[in-house]
């Protein structure tokens, strides 16, 4: 199972770039970036916070549980 970020799916609803989302969320570009590839192994609630309000959506709007596929034989 994994948690994967819907971030780009939202950015785009919103016609909103990543430059521009950092700058709200006053977070820099390089960790917004490992966010939004996947590659975060963590996320502070406070940053979610940030997000979701610049945003204006909910953290299930960017976070998906996506469970593994069980193995065939």
């Amino acid at each position: 199972m994994k948690i994967v970020v819907n971030l780009d799916v939202m950015m785009a609803r919103r016609k909103m770039s990543l430059g521009e989302l950092a700058q709200r969320v006053d977070i820099t570009m390089a960790n917004l970036s490992i966010l939004k590839n996947n590659k975060a192994r963590a996320i502070r609630f406070s940053t979610l916070e940030a997000i979701c309000a610049a945003l204006d959506c909910q953290p299930g709007d960017i976070l998906e549980f996506v469970p593994d596929e069980e193995e065939k034989p």
